[in-house]
């Protein structure tokens, strides 16, 4: 991945209680770290999310592929990264973490949103769209 198509980079450190038995974080938390990256980029674009369920819109994660590289542990602190493009209805966020002291790959994932009406329907997501499109190829 070109360092240049990351529109948004998070740091994050490591927390003790985020360890397992073997004093590396555990598989699961990187779930976290992933939607919490996503979170923190719609949020500095002005996009809540309580903002597009309020408009009708309801982005769910439909998909996630996760490829795992280096295990971070306690004290690590992280970049966690991404950019997005988007296919129909689908907007695909591709997220890489690396460890920040050396920049290993950490995590791969491509993580699909798909937009769901209140009557639980799946959106076109024009308007999510339209929030984001500056980004959108």
């Amino acid at each position: 991945m070109k360092q240049d198509k990351y529109i948004f980079s998070l740091e994050v450190a490591v927390r003790d209680y985020e360890l397992d038995s073997e004093g590396i974080v555990n598989n699961a938390i990187y779930l976290h770290y992933l939607e919490h990256t996503r979170h923190a980029f719609v949020m500095k674009e002005g996009i809540p999310f309580g903002s597009l369920t309020r408009d009708g819109l309801i982005p769910v994660v439909r998909r996630m592929e996760i490829d795992y590289h280096t295990p971070l542990r306690s004290g690590d602190v992280m970049l966690s990264r991404l950019w997005l493009e988007r296919k129909g209805a689908r907007f695909i966020f591709h997220q890489d973490i690396f460890r920040k002291e050396d920049d290993a790959p950490v995590v791969n994932a491509v993580v699909t949103i798909v937009c769901m009406t209140h009557d639980g329907r799946i959106d076109r997501g024009d308007e999510l769209a339209a929030r984001v499109a500056h980004y959108l190829d």
